[in-house]
């Protein structure tokens, strides 16, 4: 089963090589068919040039750029529609999260036959590496929020780092918001139309590179909002 890994990023030119480099080195030791697709967000920095040296570094890994609306949402999107794989993961391009945790995705995906495997920072085995204060109060009231209102056991739907099979990514698209909602949509909207998943630990370290696109005071108002127009558009109607 191939896995394609779809990856967006904006203004990554210092850190992008580095993730590269460090999940194809994951990745040359498993017997893992797999793609990366690249999709550059319209950067305005030095990425593209960093990005068009991998056409001959890795047979692996390919890029394309969104000339279109741009943002996270937007991006990933772009990628959804775009990648060869089997099976899909949404991964960060700044160092986040790792490759060997995606590898043990892969594995739990093969071994039970799930539909999607969904990751946990919160759990057993998860760690995060200097999580900023506020920004992990936000999260762990809205993960709260969203467990209560759309009644799971999953503490971590905010967790961007999750992989799903090709049938649902088709059986989710309708509605995609052009943010980073998007990771909240898509594993509730499996979740609710009955698509079989597990949880497993993965980690989470902070970037080293730049700062990051997602905006506390801007999401904070969305995690909180944004469960319940779901809940009533999936379940109540």
């Amino acid at each position: 089963m191939k896995l394609s890994i779809v990856m967006p990023e904006y203004n990554e030119e210092e850190s992008i090589t580095e993730t590269i480099d460090q999940n194809e080195e994951a990745f040359a030791k498993v017997n893992i068919d797999h793609e990366t697709l690249i999709v550059n967000d319209n950067s305005k920095d030095g990425t593209l040039a960093v990005l068009m040296a991998f056409a001959d570094k890795y047979a692996k890994v390919r890029y394309e750029t969104n000339l279109g609306s741009n943002g996270f949402g937007y991006a990933v999107r772009y990628g959804l529609e775009r990648f060869s794989g089997d099976c899909v993961a949404i991964m960060m391009a700044d160092l986040w999260d790792s490759p060997y945790d995606l590898i043990r995705y892969y594995t739990k995906m093969i071994q039970g036959n799930y539909d999607c495997v969904f990751g946990s920072r919160f759990i057993k085995g998860g760690t995060v590496v200097d999580y900023p204060v506020v920004k992990k109060i936000i999260n762990r009231i809205a993960n709260a929020i969203i467990r209560m209102v759309m009644r799971i056991k999953y503490n971590d739907t905010t967790n961007a780092f999750k992989l799903y099979k090709h049938k649902v990514i088709d059986g989710v698209k309708s509605i995609l918001p052009p943010h980073f909602n998007l990771i909240i949509e898509q594993p509730l909207k499996a979740i609710i139309r009955g698509y079989s998943y597990t949880v497993v630990p993965n980690s989470w370290i902070n970037r080293k590179y730049g700062v990051s696109k997602l905006k506390i005071k801007e999401m904070g108002s969305r995690y909180f909002f944004y469960p319940g127009v779901l809940f009533r558009r999936e379940v109540v109607f």
